[in-house]
């Protein structure tokens, strides 16, 4: 757990206690997570989706969450980060108690913000694992998240967080040399399956042309705190997304749906 995360969210934010009991402490554990989404199951429970910084994906129960006066409210919604009271369960842990450490509230009133937002929980959801540590990738969603609740937004911020999540999963594109010979100069041209910008001597069949300026951008968002990106450019920004995007799907082999509305 992230140190002091957990003080801090039992001091500032109302604990909900479940009303059932379970007589193993044992099988009873603390965790935190990002909510990723949820789906319906049985008549009245929610299966939630969580990115925690220290199992990685877990699917949990929300019993009754469906339910018009469910005592969960409005904490299990995407996006929110929560401190979790779990049982642990066979298949599925349920959550007894639940508490916000943040809502992101602002974000969720611009629309812009929320498809960001979306992109950024989708292609975490793709790529994190159960059972295993995930704590940059956490702490990368959950620095995304914050920069929408301070503002931030656009094309290069999504950029950046998809280059940034392409290094946490160990495909970060080459963006300063050639993938293919590692020559500096001359990188006019990207190839998705070739691992990123290649010089004009190993151009390949299947890469893509760069505009002039455009790898020196990407290597800028790429390594640039969401906090400090470098001035957007309207002329390669959009380009500047569409490279990202493109080689992510590529090496997640799947479309990333939230982006569809900005196509």
């Amino acid at each position: 757990m992230i140190p002091g995360v957990g003080l801090l969210a039992r001091e500032a934010c109302e604990v909900l206690h479940a009303p059932t009991e379970y007589p193993d402490p044992v099988a009873i554990r603390h965790d935190q997570g990002i909510v990723l989404r949820s789906y319906p199951f049985g008549e009245a429970d929610r299966v939630v989706v969580l990115l925690s910084p220290n199992r990685g994906k877990i699917r949990t129960v929300a019993k009754g969450i469906r339910k018009t006066k469910s005592r969960f409210g409005g904490r299990l919604e995407p996006f929110t980060h929560v401190d979790l009271v779990l049982y642990e369960g066979r298949n599925l842990d349920t959550i007894t108690q639940v508490s916000v450490i943040e809502h992101f509230p602002n974000m969720r009133l611009d629309l812009d913000a929320v498809v960001a937002a979306g992109t950024m929980v989708e292609a975490a959801d793709a790529v994190a694992q159960e059972d295993q540590s995930s704590l940059r990738l956490f702490l990368l969603l959950q620095r995304g998240l914050r920069a929408l609740e301070a503002g931030k937004k656009g094309s290069d911020l999504i950029t950046s967080f998809l280059l940034k999540l392409a290094d946490v999963v160990g495909v970060a594109p080459a963006l300063s040399n050639c993938a293919s010979c590692g020559r500096h100069e001359h990188l006019d041209r990207f190839s998705f399956s070739g691992g990123g910008v290649l010089c004009d001597r190993c151009g390949s069949e299947g890469s893509v042309r760069l505009r002039p300026g455009l790898t020196e951008h990407l290597a800028a968002l790429a390594a640039a705190d969401f906090s400090a990106l470098p001035e957007s450019n309207l002329n390669i920004a959009g380009e500047a997304m569409g490279v990202a995007r493109r080689f992510v799907e590529f090496h997640l082999d799947r479309k990333l749906a939230s982006l569809a509305v900005m196509d």
